[in-house]
């Protein structure tokens, strides 16, 4: 089935016998075509002796290293067909990943990015008001995934203002314009966690403890970027959401788990606190000690599979984050497919979200 076909399905609709078949027959060319056009991914395969006909299932096909992409120009098409080049976070110092995508794998992105996002806050665009600065999107130097996360989720919004000035304070002004604007209307909220936390809760709680408050009851707030900070300062996910709740209102807060190597298939936080796998991809946990397949809440490193990745080899890959798998076809909110938690950074492993990269410069 080519890929346009699959985005017509729903992204919560195949229940796990459907999704493996489907999932199965997608790796399987997507590896021989990587195979075919990319000369380093083929000697990969080659050097562990893979062979694409003795693979029966999608688990049996190997996956990459996702810091290999901060090694190797991985690429599956010619140097002229790369239409754009994304790089990962990354603090100072630090190698990042290049992911190099041809216009029918950046469209494919942001269409199946549409079809999982749209499940959760419908389909009709919202005033949007995203909790970072203007230049973030005009600095070449900051561009990377965190400007491309906020134009990746810009396309669910109207009317963008940016809640923070570009010295990292709150716009109060803009703020309060934006809400008298959209006073009655269910508005949309984008940040990086460790962003909202730092820039925005804390502010708002300053100006609540002087007499000013703001009503953000009508917001669906979407996060996400790495918890790791804030862990480190003893803020858990649902510390996060009742201060939220208290300081402006906010109910429907959702954080999701993502990653540059695999733009467009975010796994999104349902109503539950689950993070959920649409048709489109697939999250397997491994064990590190032989990379077998753990059972249901057994601890492993997260494998992410990805249907999109037509321009590189970037659609199996072993991530260096440690999650849970909770269940399948399930969850009490209703959606099918894999729903887990993440339980952060492998040990040892480098900071790379974008909130966490952020918290780290932003304290140094």
């Amino acid at each position: 089935m080519d890929y346009g076909d699959i985005l017509e399905l729903q992204p919560y609709s195949l229940n796990r016998n459907e999704k493996h078949k489907l999932l199965t027959e997608r790796i399987c060319n997507l590896t021989k075509m990587h195979m075919e056009r990319c000369p380093e991914y083929q000697r990969m395969m080659d050097s562990m002796g893979f062979r694409v006909n003795a693979a029966e299932s999608y688990y049996d096909f190997p996956f990459l290293p996702v810091r290999l992409f901060k090694e190797l120009p991985l690429k599956s098409i010619p140097d002229e067909d790369v239409f754009k080049t994304m790089t990962s976070s990354g603090t100072s110092g630090q190698a990042v990943s290049k992911i190099y995508l041809d216009r029918k794998t950046a469209g494919n992105q942001q269409k199946t990015m549409v079809k999982i996002v749209s499940d959760f806050t419908g389909a009709a665009r919202m005033p949007m008001l995203i909790i970072d600065c203007p230049s973030v999107i005009k600095n070449r130097q900051m561009f990377s995934a965190r400007g491309a996360g906020i134009l990746g989720f810009s396309i669910f919004g109207t009317d963008k203002t940016y809640a923070l000035d570009d010295d990292m304070q709150l716009d109060v002004n803009a703020l309060q314009a934006f809400l008298e604007k959209h006073k009655d209307e269910k508005i949309l909220i984008f940040g990086f966690t460790f962003m909202i936390w730092q820039h925005f809760y804390k502010e708002l709680l300053k100006l609540k403890e002087k007499g000013l408050s703001f009503d953000l009851s009508n917001g669906i707030l979407i996060h996400g970027g790495g918890w790791k900070k804030l862990v480190s300062e003893a803020v858990s996910p649902e510390e996060f959401h009742g201060k939220l709740r208290d300081v402006c209102g906010i109910n429907s807060v959702h954080d999701y788990y993502g990653m540059v190597e695999q733009t467009g298939c975010i796994y999104m936080q349902c109503e539950y606190g689950h993070l959920h796998a649409s048709i489109f991809s697939d999250v397997i946990m491994r064990r590190a000690k032989d990379f077998s397949v753990c059972e249901n809440g057994e601890k492993g490193i997260i494998q992410v599979i990805s249907m999109i990745p037509e321009s590189y080899p970037g659609h199996s890959l072993l991530t260096e984050d440690e999650g849970i798998l909770l269940g399948e076809d399930n969850c009490p909110c209703g959606r099918k497919g894999k729903y887990f938690h993440v339980l952060g950074r492998l040990k040892n492993a480098e900071i790379r979200g974008c909130s966490d990269t952020y918290a780290e410069k932003f304290n140094s």
